[in-house]
This record gives structure tokens, C-alpha cells and sequence, in this order.
């Protein structure tokens, strides 16, 4: 490997070290440093990663990387691998090194196919602070028409069917809801009390992930970090409510497929168009055709018919979930959050920013 080569991808397993110690995660911490020493030795983790060597971060190579070796784990082909993962009932400890190194060797040709593979990571915690974005769509009085982008297997789809437990006994969603977020709100909590109905709920990603397969299912597992269990335990729940009723998740581009949906004119509800970290994906093109989508939907948008464009991106060290709002165009940043969704930080005022047209 070149030089200059060699020292681009240890700053950006570097990066994703730190992002994943930053996150809690110890193991993946301690794993991407092994995967560091071998980069400089010239080992396997070098050979695999150097044809992604000069891949932009935002690309995510080392959590395909990552979640590559999690799925052997899963499924049971890289026992030495599996004793150092808590997702399976392992502890880490001394071996992890020469374990990472014999899987590496061992699937070196599965491992180079999922490197070329996008990330899938269909992170339900984020419904604890998306679910106070469309809280506020909801003030304008009309039923939701959801429409989510990179919404891999759609799990966030669903967001209203999970249970929320605010303070003072205050909740939301079904109370046999198999996913339960026990007050992920530590300062502030949105308005649980709004009256929410969704008319119309649908996905679209280019690689979507089939949450009725058990390949599906795993392959979103494998993209949790193995040690974080909390994270597992969100995402076997939210499998569990879609398995009942699959969100529907069109495979497409998110521009064009945006500007389909949003041809067609859906007056009596609120269209909200929704994204979660997935906006560095897009090609620099992309982005903007899927802005010039958004802000021609704005323009388009009446007291009966409003337009609503919800995410949350990256702001920094935390994710910041803002909601704009058409007729008018106002944009408020409403929470802050982790990257996986709780703690989320609930910051719009009490009472809320939308209110529904008089």
C-alpha cells in the first residue's frame, strides 16, 4: 500500500474510532485500533481495506467493515470472533486480536463483498426524537402523509407504533407496544397529548432490507455494535411490530423517487417529507435535486394541503432534529440528540411552533 494511501485510511479508521469510543462503544474502540496495528503490519485487514482506502468518510467503509465481521458473528461462523461480542453472550478480552485476524483471513471474500455494500444501519432509536417532529406536524390538524427517504428497511416508518413513557404518567402510542422508550427525554418532553394520525405511510432507499427474511433481519443486526445491547433490544422490538405489518419501502434513488411522490397532490393531510442521517450519502447531485424537490413542494404548499420537511443530521458531536414548515417556511431546530436516538434533548417551547391555520 502507498504511503500517502496507507496514512488516508488510518485517519479514517482513526475518525471512526474515536466516533465509536465517543458513542460508548469499548469494543469497536478496541477492535479498530487492532485493525490499525495490522493496516501498518501489512496484515489482512490491510489487503481488505485497501481497495477503500481512499473512500470518502462519509462512505462509512469502516462501519461496513464493522458490521461484515458482526454478521459472522450473528450467524455463528466465527466462533473465536463471537467470544469477545456481548451480542452473543461473549465478554472481550485477550485474543481479540488474533480472532479479528483468523475471521479476516478466514471470509476475506464476504468481507470484501459487503465492503462494497451501503450502510443499513435502520436505527429505531431515532423514532424517540422524530416521533416530537411529526408530534408538531400533527398541530396543523391534519392527518400525516409520511413519506421517509434512505428508509432502509422502514423501521421508523412505524414510529407511531411504538410506546413512549414521558413524566407525570404522560405517554404515548399502543400500551402493548412490544419497543418501549422509557423516558428518553431528560430535559424536556414534546407534547405527547397531540392528537396524531398517519394517512399514509411510505419508504424509499436504493438497497432496501426485507424485515420479513430472516437475511434481512440479520443484516440490520449485524449493523448494531455489538456490544450495545440497548440498541439490539430497540431494534428485536421494532422487528417485532413489523413483522406484523411490513412498512412498504420502494426501492429508488431519493430524488426522483421524492418527486414522484410529491406529483401527486394529497389535499386534507399534512405531507411531511423525513430523513435521519442519512443525507451524506447522497451524492453532491443528489442533494440538491432532493433540495430543489423539497423547496418546490414548499412553494406548492396551501392551508390545506401543508408541506412539512423533518430531519435529523448531523450538528456537530450530537444529531439535531429541525422541522420546516410550509405555507411559510419557518424552520425551527426542535431537539438534540445522539446519533442512535436517546438521550434526546427536547428544546422547542412548551405549546409548541405549529399551529393549526384558524
Amino acid at each position: 500500500m502507498e504511503p500517502a494511501v496507507r496514512a488516508t485510511l488510518l485517519e479514517t479508521i482513526e475518525t471512526q474510532r474515536f466516533g465509536c469510543e465517543m458513542s460508548g462503544s469499548e469494543l469497536y474502540s478496541t477492535i479498530l485500533r487492532f485493525v490499525a496495528d495490522d493496516v501498518e503490519a501489512g496484515g489482512p485487514a490491510a489487503g481488505l481495506l485497501e481497495p477503500v482506502a481512499e473512500a470518502p468518510f462519509g462512505d462509512a467503509v469502516i462501519l461496513r467493515f464493522l458490521a461484515a465481521l458482526h454478521l459472522l458473528v450473528l450467524d455463528g461462523r466465527a466462533p473465536g470472533l463471537a467470544a469477545h461480542y456481548p451480542s452473543v453472550g461473549g465478554t472481550p478480552g485477550r485474543g481479540l486480536a488474533a480472532a479479528l485476524r483468523s475471521a479476516a483471513v478466514e471470509h476475506r471474500e464476504e468481507i470484501a463483498l459487503r465492503l462494497t455494500q451501503g450502510v443499513q444501519t435502520n436505527e429505531v432509536g431515532r423514532s424517540a426524537a422524530l416521533l416530537g417532529g411529526y408530534l408538531e406536524a400533527a398541530r396543523l390538524g391534519l392527518p400525516l402523509r409520511v413519506l421517509e427517504v434512505g428508509a432502509s428497511a422502514g423501521l421508523n416508518l412505524l414510529f407511531d407504533r411504538y410506546r413512549y413513557l414521558g413524566s407525570a404518567g404522560r405517554a404515548f402510542g399502543p400500551g402493548d407496544s412490544p419497543l418501549v422508550f422509557d423516558r428518553p427525554w431528560p430535559f424536556g418532553v414534546p407534547d405527547l397529548d397531540v392528537p396524531l394520525a398517519v394517512h399514509e405511510r411510505r419508504g424509499s432507499d436504493i438497497a432496501p432490507v426485507d424485515v420479513t427474511t430472516v437475511e434481512g433481519r440479520l443484516r440490520l443486526r449485524s449493523f448494531v455494535w455489538g456490544d450495545q445491547l440497548d440498541r439490539l433490544t430497540r431494534l428485536d422490538g421494532a422487528l417485532t411490530v413489523a413483522a406484523a405489518d411490513p412498512p412498504v419501502v420502494d426501492r429508488a434513488p431519493a430524488p426522483e423517487w421524492l418527486r414522484e411522490q410529491l406529483a401527486i397532490a394529497q389535499r386534507g393531510c399534512t405531507t411531511v417529507v423525513a430523513h435521519s442521517i442519512m443525507f451524506q450519502y447522497l451524492s453532491d447531485d443528489g442533494r440538491r435535486e432532493m433540495l430543489a424537490a423539497i423547496d418546490a413542494a414548499g412553494r406548492a404548499a396551501t392551508p390545506d394541503a401543508p408541506f412539512a420537511w423533518l430531519r435529523l443530521e448531523p450538528g456537530g458531536d450530537q444529531a439535531e432534529l429541525r422541522l420546516t414548515a410550509w405555507p411559510g417556511g419557518t424552520t425551527h431546530l426542535l431537539a438534540k440528540s445522539s446519533y442512535h436516538g436517546p438521550p434526546v434533548v427536547w428544546l422547542a417551547p412548551e405549546g409548541g411552533v405549529l399551529k393549526a391555520p384558524r
